[in-house]
């Protein structure tokens, strides 16, 4: 998934487990379509976070973890997997694989 912008905007939350239905109906039909239609705006993609042991056994090898890691501030990572992509040359809901 190459960026093709100078700019990339990142958001992330977390719902209610007792509204995530409505959340992800409203986000998915509305928000993201309208912000689709900003002008400039290029792509929208959505996005789950994964939990993957073999990604935190690998953060874990080489120097990084004992001679870089310790001197690093603010630090925030995650896994993400697609969930859809939506773009202005293509505005028809686009879902990722399994």
């Amino acid at each position: 998934m190459p960026v093709s912008s100078k700019y990339l905007f990142v958001v992330s939350m977390d719902v209610d487990a007792d509204k995530e239905e409505l959340f992800n109906e409203i986000y998915d039909t509305e928000h993201l379509p309208n912000l689709l239609a900003v002008p400039g705006v290029r792509a929208v993609t959505r996005m789950t976070v994964l939990v993957s042991p073999e990604w935190a056994n690998a953060v874990e090898q080489g120097r990084w973890p004992t001679q870089v890691r310790p001197f690093t501030h603010n630090r925030r990572h995650a896994l993400y997997k697609v969930r859809y992509a939506l773009s202005n040359a293509s505005p028809s809901l686009s879902r990722a694989g399994a």
